[in-house]
């Protein structure tokens, strides 16, 4: 069996569809199944089983020796939630449980980080693993992932693959029921359609004009190309980037143009 961990969500959704086109069965979705708008992303989807997130725990100890891999893409990503019990009950503390889990039944254990963690870049934004305590992300979100990613360094026990990904601003289909925590890409799109234009941010650095702040955009299909590539080949643990390497403005036509791929 393959786990994929917030599987009704955006990336989740996706990997879930990814894997069946490829052939692979048996997958075991993992979630917090209340959200009739998230269900949708399952829809007709031919799925082992539904396991609710607060009793995967359990079901992981009782079925550790069928599992094949964890995939750990479940999160609170809400960058506006600011109770720190929340978020590291969540993010921190459910992802240490299943770290344990996955070294005590020798299960393969990839998860999702967050660019989040660079904060205001600061310290530049390279995985290198060495200057992790130099991180200050700038809201509780980005700490509790931040803290994870300190701890797994820590360990001396690990599961026999491991390897976590520091998702850059990840954009494509299935993000519709994220609300304000959608894409500046999917919000610019639904602007476009309903006006015809685009309504950027406002730039609070004179270093940058309005609509002229940087990010990495990259498309949830490229994730999902690393994230199987790497469930396939299970080489090289660490802890990695994952974007494209280049930052864009809002401006620029490089982001109006991944604007077809919706």
């Amino acid at each position: 069996m393959i786990v994929v961990t917030g599987a009704a969500g955006f990336i989740g959704s996706a990997l879930v569809a990814r894997l069946l086109e490829l052939g692979y069965g048996e997958l075991v979705a993992v979630d917090e199944f209340g959200n009739d708008a998230k269900m949708h992303n399952l829809n007709h989807k031919k799925i082992h089983a539904l396991v609710a997130r607060d009793t995967f725990p359990d079901w992981l100890e009782k079925n550790g020796r069928d599992v094949q891999i964890v995939l750990h893409i479940g999160a609170r990503t809400d960058t506006a939630e600011f109770s720190v019990d929340v978020l590291n009950r969540l993010n921190l503390d459910c992802s240490k449980t299943l770290w344990n889990l996955c070294v005590k039944h020798s299960i393969p254990f990839i998860y999702a980080s967050s660019a989040a963690t660079y904060g205001a870049g600061e310290f530049g934004f390279q995985d290198d693993t060495s200057k992790l305590e130099l991180l200050q992300p700038l809201n509780p979100y980005g700490w509790s992932k931040h803290h994870f990613d300190i701890w797994v360094q820590q360990q001396e026990m690990a599961p026999p693959f491991w390897a976590g990904f520091k998702f850059f601003n990840v954009f494509g289909p299935n993000e519709y029921h994220k609300g304000r925590m959608a894409s500046v890409v999917l919000h610019a799109y639904n602007q476009i359609q309903e006006t015809g234009k685009v309504k950027l941010f406002r730039s609070h650095k004179p270093e940058f004009e309005d609509g002229q702040q940087l990010r990495d955009f990259i498309y949830v299909k490229d994730v999902l190309n690393v994230l199987i590539h790497f469930m396939e080949n299970r080489k090289y643990p660490d802890l990695y980037n994952l974007g494209t390497g280049t930052a864009r403005s809002f401006t620029t036509w490089h982001l109006l143009y991944s604007l077809r791929w919706i």
